[in-house]
């Protein structure tokens, strides 16, 4: 999995909820993927760049910049490249139908896998219920969000410091939040009905940052999760299976399972000067 490596091939990648535009976004880890895969297809599910955010106060370091050029050069080198915008994004859905640097936009599409099956792919800030019909709640959340997500990174950077991976705060909080898991399920629910009210197999979504991929009432309900929190992305492999790749934690092992074999090597390494 490192640089001397050959990027791995999938057929469909979905990534969604990257959040340019904001000190939450883990744009390198995201780089680093781009670099270790290939595809045929890309797919931007939603809230690319926080547009909420960004009215606020401008913040774009040069990574946030690096990760749209990758974007528009794997557009220009074949990649079919469909953005689905979100609701922090949600200006862009006044562009449907326009390409943009061989960039299509669309409000939500039909991605049929390799074995046959039919996926809606959108968003899901519409299965929202705060979004749609509370949006000053929203904001209100969204700054608390941004609080813990500041911490966060202050977390990270110490951890990084001492040796140890990426962890998330805020995915641990949400995963400890009673409030927080019924929001989920409600928003999963809906989503998953919604596939089987346009006689889809499934539905492949992002919005609420937690990737999943599991089967709701028949339908396959698949999250590609998010690139603030989890670092996750869903690949579709050539012979159509779905499988969420939780990025952090795979570089974080490849490190770690480096570091390890240097170690196991340095008597070796060691034992010609020694001598």
């Amino acid at each position: 999995m490192d640089g001397e490596h050959a990027p791995t091939h999938y057929r469909s990648v979905f990534i969604s909820d990257i959040h340019l535009g904001t000190r939450g976004c883990q744009a390198d880890l995201l780089l680093d993927f781009f670099r270790h895969m290939s595809c045929e297809k890309l797919y931007l599910v939603g809230d690319i760049v926080d547009g909420w955010r960004m009215k606020r106060r401008w913040y774009w370091p040069q990574t946030h910049n690096d990760v749209v050029q990758k974007i528009l050069r794997f557009a220009r080198k074949g990649v079919t490249v469909i953005y689905i915008p979100g609701n922090h994004d949600e200006a862009v859905r006044d562009f449907c139908g326009v390409h943009f640097g061989g960039v299509v936009v669309a409000r939500d599409t039909i991605h049929q896998t390799a074995d046959g099956r039919r996926f809606l792919v959108l968003h899901g800030d519409e299965f929202d219920g705060v979004v749609r019909y509370a949006p000053w709640l929203a904001l209100a959340g969204d700054f608390a969000y941004r609080s813990v997500l500041r911490l966060n990174t202050y977390l990270n950077l110490a951890r990084r410091r001492f040796g140890f991976g990426y962890w998330s705060l805020s995915a641990f909080l949400k995963a400890k939040v009673k409030n927080a898991l019924q929001f989920i399920d409600d928003f999963e629910t809906a989503v998953a009905a919604e596939a089987r009210r346009r006689g889809v197999d499934g539905v492949i979504c992002g919005h609420i940052h937690k990737a999943e991929l599991r089967s709701i009432g028949g339908a396959l309900y698949a999250n590609d999760g998010d690139w603030v929190e989890s670092c996750t992305a869903l690949v579709e492999h050539f012979d159509g299976t779905l499988e969420i790749l939780d990025w952090a934690r795979m570089r974080s092992w490849s490190m770690l399972e480096r570091a390890r074999q240097i170690e196991l090597a340095l008597p070796d390494i060691v034992a010609p000067s020694a001598a």
